[in-house]
């Protein structure tokens, strides 16, 4: 999947007549010597791999530090009252991504998509409506072809680490293949799956690193929620006809820009934003004791 740049997977989409989807599966086959059958078998083992995270979640496990654990717990309850702010629906999205940030922190199997920190992203905006709607598998699996192609340019433009390039890198990141896959799933143009990543990266753009004690757990899991909630709106965005007026591809570049210009405080050292606050300095001392 080594595209330089969604303007080039548009150019293949257009030169062969397919689907962005499948002009990254095709890519994917192309880079790794592999048959379509083989290319789709790995891409629906990474969605099941998905599905069987959320549903491993335990609500009363914590991890090590004790800082995380219940949260996802504690949202599907409060949502099942039937008295959310957002609604039921949106309840889902925010509790299947504070399960699956509090499945990595309790060391339980993830897709890293892009990363560890952001795992919970893709599978809160992807599973949930998969679940509520019943839609075809295989349109999921599709979708998770448009997420892979978009993070694979990410990457190749810019960064996914928090380390390299905040946070931006890795919950930005993950709401713009989120946002890009949904829009396929509700019958986004190619070009609506390019603004939409491009308005999920924007509102994330600068977004720092910072994780207390150096642990992928706070303020990492309950940003999780910030990026699938963010990935939905520019979706909506996106499938209303509203376009980014800057390219996604010049969005990726100045995230890069953004990262590079960030001070190392901010890039998951542990020594910036709130990881530099009193509260957190008290937390890192009850850990060291």
């Amino acid at each position: 999947m080594s595209f330089q740049s969604v303007e080039e997977a548009y150019e293949r989409c257009e030169k062969e007549g397919v689907e962005f989807w499948k002009a990254i599966q095709l890519e994917d086959v192309s880079e790794r010597d592999a048959t379509e059958e083989d290319s789709w078998k790995q891409m629906k083992k990474m969605w099941q791999a998905m599905l069987d995270g959320i549903d491993a979640y335990e609500p009363e496990l914590v991890s090590g530090s004790g800082l995380v654990g219940r949260e996802g717990g504690q949202m599907e309850t409060y949502r099942q009252k039937g008295d959310t702010l957002c609604g039921d629906y949106m309840g889902k999205v925010m509790t299947n991504a504070l399960k699956m940030g509090c499945n990595n922190a309790c060391m339980k199997r993830i897709v890293a998509a892009p990363t560890a920190g952001a795992c919970g992203v893709l599978p809160a905006v992807l599973v949930t409506y998969y679940r509520e709607y019943q839609v075809p598998e295989e349109t999921m699996i599709k979708a998770m072809y448009v997420a892979a192609g978009i993070g694979q340019i990410i990457a190749n433009r810019a960064y996914l680490a928090g380390a390299s390039g905040g946070c931006q890198a890795e919950i930005g990141s993950g709401s713009g293949m989120a946002a890009a896959a949904i829009t396929y799933v509700k019958g986004g143009t190619k070009e609506q799956i390019g603004h939409a990543c491009a308005m999920a990266l924007k509102n994330l753009m600068g977004l720092v690193c910072d994780p207390v004690g150096g642990l992928v757990e706070v303020p990492c899991v309950k940003r999780n929620v910030g990026g699938a909630v963010n990935a939905l709106a520019a979706a909506d965005m996106a499938l209303a006809g509203i376009e980014s007026q800057i390219p996604v591809d010049q969005v990726i570049d100045a995230m890069k820009e953004v990262g590079d210009k960030m001070d190392v405080s901010l890039k998951e050292t542990g020594f910036g934003g709130v990881a530099a606050t009193p509260k957190a300095a008290e937390v890192v001392e009850r850990l060291n004791m």
